[in-house]
């Protein structure tokens, strides 16, 4: 996890640099401003943009060391404060998609394996190839358009922190979160289906049904939870993705998420931000492989160190 998180620091910081694009430029010259050199370089030296590359590298990683991603250079607040302020949303959006997708994949993963080659498995495959097809942006535009015609509704535009009014809270995010479970649903199941296939045609479970083990031991005991561990790299890899991979979908709900901030920090060329935002993200990456890693181990016992 380490040196992972190292290489990705390094590799953010520098080709940043590399990237056409600066932050006071934006800030002082943008919408027809204008000001002169010397505010410009003034500004530069203030950010400290005057420096060496390696100086400010040194700066900014030993910062990271002490849990410090430093100020963003557009708003002058704390980076930890504005990813703070958006990840509760973002996190919660991932959280209530993933319980979405599990709730839907696995029954109809299975049911769709159990039954092979009949109508339910054909009907489980197109409900599954047209999660994968429609983008969850698009489904969430005809959400809203259904309940604005059919039920002349909108969810509220506002958004309200689950502890101060949980009705409020979920009445916005529900269909968003609706909107991405579809998709993240859609290939949990079918990754699920491919891989209970393959597991239910294993020695073990025929020798398991020759002994006459009742079936539903079979299934749940023998062949779901082995199949169960390509299902739950997907989901963990999904789940990352969901915390920083939303940007139109937040837009289509207007959401203030992780997303949107990483628009307007590109847009803003505010390469602190950027660089708070890339490490967040790597984080979470990191920390759910190591999640991931440990749930295989206590699904197989096989996988486990002696």
């Amino acid at each position: 996890m380490v040196p992972t998180l190292i290489g990705v620091a390094v590799l953010c910081f520098f080709l940043l640099r590399v990237v056409p694009g600066d932050v006071v430029e934006v800030k002082l010259r943008a919408d027809g401003g204008s000001v002169t050199q010397d505010v410009v370089e003034a500004e530069r030296k203030r950010l400290g943009l005057d420096r060496p590359l390696v100086v400010q590298f040194g700066e900014w990683f030993g910062g990271l060391v002490r849990f410090d991603l430093g100020v963003s250079m557009w708003t002058g607040r704390p980076v930890v404060q504005e990813i703070g302020g958006r990840l509760v949303l973002s996190l919660q959006v991932a959280v209530m998609a993933t319980l979405v997708a599990v709730l839907i994949a696995i029954p109809l993963g299975t049911i769709a394996a159990l039954m092979n080659g009949t109508w339910i498995d054909y009907v489980v495959r197109v409900l599954t190839i047209g999660g994968l097809a429609v983008p969850s942006f698009w489904l969430g535009m005809m959400i809203m358009v259904g309940l604005l015609s059919w039920f002349n509704w909108l969810p509220p535009i506002t958004y309200t922190p689950l502890w101060e009014d949980p009705r409020a809270n979920l009445a916005q995010l529900v269909w968003p979160a609706l909107a991405v479970g579809y998709r993240y649903a859609a290939v949990v199941a079918r990754m699920l289906r491919s891989s209970l296939l393959e597991v239910l045609g294993e020695d073990y479970v025929r020798t398991a049904r020759a002994k006459g083990v009742w079936e539903r031991a079979v299934v749940g005991k023998h062949a779901l939870r082995n199949a169960l561990l390509p299902a739950i790299t997907v989901i963990g890899l999904e789940f990352a993705f969901l915390i920083g991979g939303l940007v139109v979908t937040e837009q289509v709900f207007n959401l203030n998420g992780i997303g949107k901030l990483f628009v307007q920090s590109v847009s803003r060329s505010d390469f602190v931000l950027i660089q708070g935002l890339v490490m967040m993200i790597a984080v979470v990456y990191v920390f759910v492989n190591l999640v991931i890693d440990l749930l295989y181990a206590a699904l197989d016992p096989r996988i486990r160190l002696a």
